[in-house]
């Protein structure tokens, strides 16, 4: 019973492979599907009668639709045999005689008679395994990051170490599928018609993705901000979507190998939130009080401290508070001098008037002697 059981498998099975099939991309694909197998629509909504094909046998002839953005894997018993990196319509050819068809030019003997006794020596089921997988060629997004707490790093600009929590997300892109198939992904996502999504919390390579990116994170962020042509800065990181993704890329090259040995690669960031440790915000806001007394701001303010300084000696200490106004308007301007440079003032007129003013508040102030006014009026005067 056994051997009437296979031959009718057999005979049967090779009958119904003798249809050309139709493979597109399955129905209800989400965005962020890297690897799915490619989908025979046998029935067609009920119009078809290609319903008892083998899943694991491609006949010749049949058409596979590569849509825009996708490339296309072909398998031969669990080999990789070619790769289809362009949209466009694909005619399925193979040796094998398990995918030879009468409707193809296969001949009665070697499409029927031939193929149904190689069946028959398997127990009616074909000998051989073929499989067409589409990959995702576009950027995948919503692959993402965070941290539980703060992770370091030194800072080149602010000369010491630094500390943040940060989350965010990024858009990752196969770049070699070969690569991808052969070096990452588990065996049970070439079998049937299971979806390789980075995306699913149960996909436990997707999950040691995520951990390789969040310990990549803290030379990531030193290798940013001690880049001299991104400023030396912390504060652009929200800013710069392609330079932070090239650094975080470059880490996990460096410690993981994604592209080198799985064909991946962080192509785009986004950085939801920062938030600083205690030390670095307070550093941060040094460094903007810093920033905003810089250059001709900072000698702005410095003259205006200055002359509201002088008008205020000038009405409670009178020269003595002029005089010290002037030690200290000395002092800052060497300090000044660390600044922008200012044109300095035209030399006040020689006027008599004004030199023995100066000189009276001067006596009144027992800076000078009588003797001292005295000599400098009879000066001033020509006496």
């Amino acid at each position: 019973m056994g051997l009437i059981q296979a031959a009718v498998g057999a005979i049967g099975g090779t009958l119904a492979d003798q249809w050309k099939d139709f493979y597109t991309v399955p129905a209800g694909l989400p965005s962020t599907a890297a690897l799915f197998a490619a989908v025979p629509q046998g029935t067609n909504a009920g119009r078809g009668s290609n319903t008892k094909g083998s899943s694991n046998i491609i006949t010749n002839g049949s058409k596979i639709i590569v849509p825009e953005g996708y490339g296309l894997l072909l398998f031969q018993d669990g080999k990789i045999t070619a790769l289809a990196a362009q949209a466009g319509a694909y005619e399925w050819q193979s040796d094998d005689i398990n995918s030879k068809s009468i409707f193809s030019g296969g001949g009665l003997v070697e499409s029927l008679i031939k193929q149904s006794w190689e069946r028959f020596k398997f127990g009616g089921q074909p000998g051989a395994q073929q499989a067409a997988y589409f990959v995702s060629l576009k950027e995948l997004p919503d692959n993402r990051f965070g941290t539980q707490s703060e992770i370091y790093w030194d800072d080149g600009f602010l000369n010491t170490q630094v500390g943040a929590v940060t989350r965010g997300s990024y858009t990752l892109k196969i770049v070699d599928p070969i690569l991808f198939v052969k070096n990452f992904v588990p065996a049970s996502y070439l079998q049937g018609n299971q979806i390789f999504d980075f995306t699913d919390m149960d996909n436990a390579a997707a999950s040691q993705l995520f951990n390789e990116v969040v310990s990549s994170l803290a030379p990531a962020f030193s290798a940013y901000t001690n880049d001299p042509s991104k400023g030396n800065r912390i504060t652009k990181l929200q800013q710069d979507s392609l330079g932070f993704a090239k650094s975080l890329s470059d880490a996990v090259e460096q410690a993981y190998q994604w592209k080198s040995d799985r064909g991946l690669a962080i192509v785009k960031t986004a950085i939801v939130s920062i938030e600083y440790d205690a030390n670095t915000r307070e550093l941060l806001k040094n460094v903007q009080r810093a920033d905003a007394l810089s250059g001709a701001r900072g000698n702005s303010n410095l003259q205006a401290s200055v002359a509201a300084g002088m008008q205020a000696a000038g009405e409670n200490g009178g020269a003595a508070g002029m005089m010290g106004i002037g030690m200290a308007s000395g002092m800052m301007g060497g300090m000044a001098g660390l600044q922008q440079p200012v044109a300095p003032a035209a030399p006040p007129a020689d006027d008599p008037m004004a030199k023995l003013k100066k000189a009276k508040e001067m006596l009144d102030a027992g800076l000078i002697t009588q003797t001292d006014y005295d000599a400098l009026k009879t000066k001033t005067l020509g006496l």
